[in-house]
């Protein structure tokens, strides 16, 4: 029996080709891999022994050979491959151990060249790769050290790997080559200008017991972290989120988790959100992150009810006191204190989530599948800050409630359009979300609001322009006395008069947040 070995990740090679030696494995090795081995005492065979042919133009030439491909893809059970073998005086190779030249951390250096790059695009491992997993009846592939210790428990039992496992290190085999190919794809397309075509790569993260409802079945994944395609931050990002205790998270808490962390991206001062079905049913900003709890679980404590609760700061024991009598999914913080974790250990379903809040300027590349296609876009993270000078009304914005609109502004950016958060004294006190006109929306968060008692001084922020005047008369009857919304309507003018007519002060931001 005889494998060829050619690695640029040598971790565990000495022990494993050790290994199958000491089982009466021949060795066949390349380069800095034969090197290696027989500085450990591993007797080898070169590969310029195998082909009787040097290796040539700096190594790039080496194992692009008949004896070597041929020993690998030669179909055991046909006569007339294993015929030609013998006649050609080529040897049977039985296990190809390859993994690839490092081009993916080549190109992630600082100041990395283009010349050094393609150094790095590796041509006959790949070739030898795909050879042995295109064989793998035959052959055993191995190209993830992970494996070793499973390959030569199996050559110890059995005298050979399973078929099952070498059917798996083939399916490994070619995605290790395909993750590979697509790596020097993005790279080199980037370098040429060519943008019609994008490669993603993603690693599971967790298997979902379903989906959106129990008849759709489901996965997480986690985009890889490598270079090879967008940059990918592991700031406000679940799938790289500590799970500290809780039940698995299921699809419908990762979409409201991560909805939850894309508000909490655009809040520095302490901050507490609670959020039902991806939208914001309570969010308030305050002092400390005690005041901004209580102030969020006020704003609306029906809706909150099997929600999930995110804070921008560590979550202290008096936050955890006031969360235990409460039916929650998840809660999510960047740090918690341990006496925050011990009281939050007696809810042991629930999802304790710590996640990354470190602040980023870098922009975040957003993917959304549709049947058929994909839809990719810069993730909506910009936060303007609003001014005086953007007010169009005779009324103007008192000093006092200039950070009541700001807030609005920022909550309602996370809202489904239609989307009117109504607030006040930096919390929310109404919500309307996702109905398909915009006064309809306005009528449940100005109805919520009402309901709660608050029927003066309120700040009404909506998401897109104001297509009628009828809801700023519908405001005024609610005690709403400042709107902000970005404008751009062709009935500005009717907005603006009735909002001057009412004496409503209203801003408008040039920049609307659709949230779909």
């Amino acid at each position: 029996m005889r494998a060829l070995v050619s690695v640029s990740d040598k971790s565990g090679l000495v022990e494993f080709v050790s290994g199958l030696q000491g089982m009466g494995w021949e060795i066949i090795a390349t380069g800095g891999t034969q090197k290696l081995l027989e500085s450990k005492g591993v007797k080898t065979i070169g590969i310029s022994e195998v082909t009787g042919f040097p290796e040539i133009c700096d190594g790039r030439v080496k194992t692009l050979h008949p004896k070597v491909h041929g020993g690998i893809l030669a179909r055991r059970d046909v006569p007339e491959h294993m015929e030609t073998l013998r006649e050609n005086g080529i040897e049977t190779i039985d296990m190809v151990v390859v993994n690839l030249y490092p081009f993916r951390q080549t190109i992630a250096k600082e100041g990395v060249t283009m010349e050094d790059a393609i150094e790095n695009i590796d041509i006959g491992g790949p070739s030898m790769v795909r050879s042995a997993a295109k064989n793998w009846r035959d052959v055993t592939i191995v190209c993830d050290p992970a494996d070793y210790d499973t390959v030569l428990a199996e050559l110890k039992a059995n005298g050979n790997t399973s078929r099952e496992t070498r059917l798996k290190l083939s399916a490994k085999a070619y995605t290790h080559t395909a993750q590979y190919d697509s790596c020097i794809a993005t790279y080199m397309r980037k370098q040429a200008g060519l943008p019609e075509k994008l490669f993603l790569e993603y690693d599971i993260k967790q298997p979902l017991r379903y989906g959106e409802n129990p008849h759709q079945s489901a996965n997480f994944y986690a985009q890889c972290t490598g270079v090879g395609t967008s940059p990918v931050s592991k700031a406000f990002a679940l799938p790289f989120a500590t799970q500290i205790q809780g039940k698995e998270l299921s699809y419908n808490n990762i979409q409201d988790a991560n909805a939850a962390l894309s508000i909490l991206r655009d809040f520095d001062e302490p901050f507490c959100v609670a959020l039902k079905h991806m939208n914001p049913c309570g969010a308030a900003v305050a002092p400390t992150i005690e005041q901004a709890w209580q102030a969020a679980f006020e704003a609306d404590k029906v809706s909150i009810y099997g929600g999930i609760v995110g804070v921008n700061r560590e979550l202290t024991a008096e936050v955890a006191l006031g969360m235990k009598p409460i039916f929650l999914e998840i809660v999510i913080a960047p740090s918690y204190t341990p006496e925050a974790l011990e009281i939050l250990a007696t809810k042991k379903n629930l999802r304790v989530m710590q996640v990354d809040m470190t602040k980023s300027s870098s922009p975040v590349t957003q993917y959304v599948g549709v049947a058929g296609g994909m839809l990719v876009q810069q993730q909506d993270t910009y936060v303007e800050t609003l001014k005086p000078e953007m007010c169009v009304t005779k009324v103007q914005p008192a000093a006092e409630i200039m950070s009541d609109m700001q807030f609005g502004w920022k909550i309602v950016k996370h809202v489904k359009s239609n989307a009117i958060a109504v607030v006040r004294d930096g919390h929310t006190i109404g919500v309307g979300a996702g109905q398909t006109n915009r006064v309809g929306s306005a009528e449940i968060a100005l109805k919520q609001a009402q309901a709660a008692g608050f029927t003066s001084g309120l700040i009404l922020a909506s998401d897109g322009f104001l297509p009628f005047d009828d809801t700023v008369a519908l405001a005024a009857k609610y005690g709403v006395t400042a709107i902000v919304q970005p404008g751009g309507s062709i009935r500005d003018g009717e907005c603006i008069a009735k909002a001057d007519e009412l004496g409503i002060c209203m801003l408008c931001t040039g920049v609307r947040h659709f949230k779909h």
